[in-house]
């Protein structure tokens, strides 16, 4: 990773030519004020901003893919049909920013303050993967390869992040089987906790729930909408 001066990016700036696409992949800045920055249609790649200020910066279009920015305040930065992939943004100050268009597949979110963020019809992957109402199939792979398929009924808290992964408060367990649904089991064991079983027939529940959205890896039900998307964890 090279590190990059503001003089040094300003300079970069000034000599781009229109409609030239910029690459500054895995270009590290820290400890510098970049507020109001037009920083349009350029790589960063596995970039990284460190106590970085990019209030009102213009990113739209730009590739933020698996680039570390947490912590950094952005407020009202334009994020328009961006490639968010997999971007860090933990304690992000992101109020008023302006993400329609862009993709945020796997992008981190936690604690981030979202007050006001901007979306359409377009933007990927910000909007809850499962239904926010009403009873709904899941699907869960767990130890030896076996495929449980649960009911979440409509009074059971649900959410999602940015991942096609899902959590729920409560589940009926309707089937066991493998993979190639040949054979069935009457209880499987949690790939996470091998404490936590589920056993055909029988409800689950997990009462200490996070309903924290953004928090993926935490306390729940992690279930998936389809077979494919479970075998494939």
């Amino acid at each position: 990773m090279r590190k990059m001066s503001k003089g040094q990016l300003e300079d970069i700036l000034a000599g781009q030519k229109s409609n030239m696409s910029l690459s500054l992949r895995e270009a590290s800045f820290e400890d510098m004020d970049l507020s109001g920055f037009s920083l349009s249609g350029i790589d960063f790649t596995l970039g990284s901003f460190q106590n970085v200020r990019l209030d009102g910066v213009d990113f739209s279009g730009s590739i933020i893919e698996n680039v570390l920015l947490d912590g950094c305040s952005m407020k009202g930065a334009s994020f328009q049909n961006a490639n968010m992939k997999t971007a860090s943004l933990r304690y992000c100050d992101m109020r008023n920013c302006d993400i329609r268009g862009a993709s945020l597949f796997g992008a981190v979110l936690e604690y981030a303050r979202l007050d006001g963020i901007i979306s359409d019809e377009k933007t990927q992957w910000f909007r809850m993967h499962c239904p926010e109402k009403g009873a709904l199939l899941g699907y869960k792979k767990c130890v030896n390869d076996r495929l449980v398929q649960l009911l979440i009924p409509a009074d059971a808290k649900r959410t999602s992040a940015t991942l096609p992964s899902c959590r729920c408060s409560k589940a009926k367990v309707l089937t066991i089987k493998s993979f190639d649904s040949t054979k069935e089991f009457d209880e499987a064991w949690s790939l996470v906790d091998e404490n936590f079983v589920y056993h055909k027939g029988q409800w689950v529940e997990v009462l200490d729930f996070n309903e924290d959205r953004w928090m993926d890896s935490t306390t729940g039900i992690h279930f998936w909408m389809s077979r494919e998307e479970a075998i494939a964890y």
